[in-house]
């Protein structure tokens, strides 16, 4: 049997950047990418703390210790800059795998440095 579980989470991450008139998407600095063990174009939900939204999307790489946390398009509608969010990935495996599976959790500082 095949589940779905967490995989890797950003826990409350602050929103820098909203940027409407971009292609949709979640662009992340690339160290807190790395340190989530994850990757580009990964499919993410994105939770917002202040406001309760949940969206999918995907993630693009940002600049690397640039801090970036930035909803793009459409997403740029459902948080604010300054915003505290929880970006999740998931991952589907077998079940007596994911028994013993440790998922990536990061908990960013200021700036959203690790």
């Amino acid at each position: 049997m095949q589940i779905e579980v967490l995989k890797s989470k950003i826990h409350r991450a602050v929103i820098t950047e909203a940027n409407l008139n971009y292609v949709g998407s979640l662009t992340l600095d690339e160290d807190l990418m790395d340190a989530a063990n994850m990757i580009e174009n990964e499919k993410i939900q994105v939770v917002n703390v202040n406001n309760g939204e949940r969206i999918e999307t995907y993630i693009i790489k940002g600049k690397r210790g640039s801090g970036t946390v930035c909803l793009n398009g459409p997403a740029a509608r459902r948080g604010a800059v300054g915003d505290i969010i929880i970006v999740i990935s998931y991952a589907t495996m077998d079940f007596d795998i994911a028994k013993t599976f440790k998922p990536s959790i990061i908990f960013p500082k200021e700036g959203n440095k690790l």
